[in-house]
């Protein structure tokens, strides 16, 4: 879509606000509205200003002043806003310089994807991720000096089997069986099917919807692969519409890996695939049907893994996702079919153009601009540096002996280990100036201080459970 483009569908649609978006540095949507009027085919090329101190991570005060440049091509119109509104990603400058604004993360993304086609490797990455979240009904959460607590509630949580509910009609969904039975033990049939639509109707593809494995309303909603930058564009606007169709009823929506104790995190299993041209450069005839350029590529990505995990799993609350038992990948190897691998190689067709690598540790924490190019950066030196990832796992890892298991790698304990792998390993993800020095830095001192040193610094509920009466 064009500039002259979007004014016509402003004018088709009766639009009367403008709401520009962008992302910040940790991962959440940004936004201010302008009447429509304002929006001429100037604002296209000239931009806005805003003030860029006020963003997490962004810049200091005495260099705030920032330009939004609107994206034409990501033009919607809102499905949610009483007034009718158009809404557009934006890119962000540097108002002297005009530069792209190095830590803009769909820059980053940006700059992943022209890196790529620099390389020669190849002219596309396609990502396809498979996001998992809770619908809940109620969530109460409060940290002061003399109290710590959370409290979440579900109509399907396993744990109101008991609740007078007047009536109680028993369909409460066991721990981990929620992978699928039907409605009435599904609830959220009728919600995830209004957000499916949502979706189709801002021209998201995608494939299928569900109840995933956890009580209490946990749900994937499956995207057809894009080419990355669109994706993360998708997964953004995916987050925004699985929340407000949640609050429309009632209810609420949450990305954070691990909610619940004692039942399954939510996870996103990103598909990975490189093309040149028409060809899928993961298809050949090597073992589980792929090229040898596939090989290394899960390489790079094993190798890199504790560093993507900054990224990839960038929360504390990730780290709890991370654990043995629940499905999660936290050893570092790679199978057909085997899911409790940290690279799986789908199998589901035989044909070429399906062949891709399924990367299962990250999680919807993220920001997905700085994880799929991240995720990207990795592949690539996996195939520039032909590194060799070595055989295959196809048991099931967590059945294997505890002599065995000790030589397998496994994902970091901690995001502060995490970051600690981040700043020992990031040279893959600086080449080409995709992740500058300063993104990487900024990145490593924000989660640090404003995350991992905070919840270190608080007591911890359960702690009370285990030290009071010392």
């Amino acid at each position: 879509m064009t500039p002259k483009e979007v004014l016509a569908l402003c004018r088709e649609k009766g639009v009367k606000a403008v709401d520009l978006r962008f992302m910040d540095f940790p991962g959440l949507w940004q936004h201010f509205t302008i009447p429509v009027d304002k929006l001429t085919e100037e604002v296209f090329e000239e931009g806005l200003g805003f003030d860029g101190s006020s963003i997490r991570g962004w810049q200091a005060i005495n260099e705030s002043d920032m330009l939004v440049v609107p994206q034409p091509d990501t033009a919607i119109i809102d499905p949610f806003c009483k007034l009718p509104t158009l809404s557009m990603i934006c890119n962000i400058q540097d108002p002297v310089t005009r530069e792209d604004y190095t830590r803009d993360p769909r820059n980053v993304a940006r700059k992943a994807v022209n890196y790529l086609k620099s390389t020669g490797i190849a002219d596309t990455c396609y990502i396809g991720p498979e996001i998992e979240f809770f619908i809940f009904d109620d969530v109460r959460f409060e940290q002061t000096p003399n109290a710590g607590y959370y409290h979440i509630d579900s109509i399907e949580g396993q744990w109101n089997r008991g609740r007078r509910e007047s009536p109680n009609l028993g369909y409460k969904l066991r721990y981990k069986e929620g992978y699928f039975p039907v409605p009435p033990s599904d609830q959220m049939m009728d919600i995830r099917n209004e957000m499916m639509q949502l979706m189709i109707e801002c021209g998201i593809d995608l494939e299928a919807q569900h109840h995933e494995v956890g009580t209490a309303g946990q749900s994937e909603i499956d995207m057809r692969f894009d080419h990355l930058v669109n994706m993360a564009d998708k997964v953004m606007w995916y987050k925004y519409i699985i929340k407000n169709v949640a609050r429309k009823h009632g209810k609420t929506v949450t990305c954070m890996p691990k909610p619940i104790f004692g039942d399954n995190g939510s996870g996103m299993h990103t598909h990975i695939s490189l093309w040149k041209g028409e060809e899928p450069l993961f298809a050949g005839s090597g073992y589980a049907g792929v090229s040898q350029m596939a090989i290394y590529a899960i390489g790079g990505l094993l190798k890199h893994a504790p560093a993507l995990c900054a990224f990839c799993n960038p929360t504390t609350n990730s780290y709890k996702r991370l654990v043995p038992g629940f499905e999660a990948p936290v050893n570092l190897a790679y199978s057909q079919r085997n899911r409790s691998a940290a690279v799986r190689i789908p199998m589901y067709s035989p044909n070429p153009k399906s062949k891709r690598l399924e990367y299962r540790c990250p999680d919807p924490s993220c920001n997905p601009y700085l994880a799929f190019a991240a995720l990207l950066m990795a592949v690539i030196d996996g195939i520039q540096n032909k590194i060799d990832p070595g055989p295959p796992l196809d048991k099931d890892i967590y059945d294997l002996e505890p002599e065995e298991l000790e030589h397998v790698p496994k994902t970091p304990g901690s995001l502060g280990e995490a970051l600690q792998a981040l700043r020992k390993d990031h040279e893959f993800l600086v080449r080409g100036d995709v992740f500058t020095p300063d993104v990487i830095d900024t990145w490593i001192w924000y989660k640090t201080t404003n995350e991992v040193e905070q919840v270190q610094l608080r007591p911890h509920p359960y702690e009370f459970c285990l030290y009071y009466d010392i």
